[in-house]
């Protein structure tokens, strides 16, 4: 539990602490990753399971972008149509069980 300005949080927060809050984003974009996701996908599955918002995720990627130019190239090459994101639902019950904020 993270204690600031008469809160507890459960995550890092990003006006209290934005440097642990922004590396939450990495690590969870990194897991995105994992689960060969694009960009808009990722956006809207730490959206949806995560409460990060749009702007922020979105931020970070390019930034990580910038600082690993070789490892996205390879990344959206091996990414093709004819590999998709595990399918709607069962990538929806994945990102459930293993985008989790609080814990890993």
């Amino acid at each position: 539990m993270i204690y600031c300005h008469n809160y507890n949080h459960v995550i890092p927060c990003l006006h209290c602490h934005p440097h642990s809050y922004i590396r939450m984003v990495q690590h969870l974009i990194e897991r995105c990753l994992l689960l060969y996701m694009n960009r808009q996908q990722c956006v809207k599955a730490l959206a949806k399971y995560a409460r990060i918002r749009p702007c922020i995720t979105i931020t970070v990627w390019r930034e990580l972008e910038k600082e690993n130019k070789d490892f996205f190239e390879a990344y959206f090459q091996a990414l093709s149509p004819y590999r998709p994101f595990m399918g709607t639902f069962e990538g929806n019950r994945v990102m459930k069980g293993r985008i989790s904020t609080g814990s890993e």
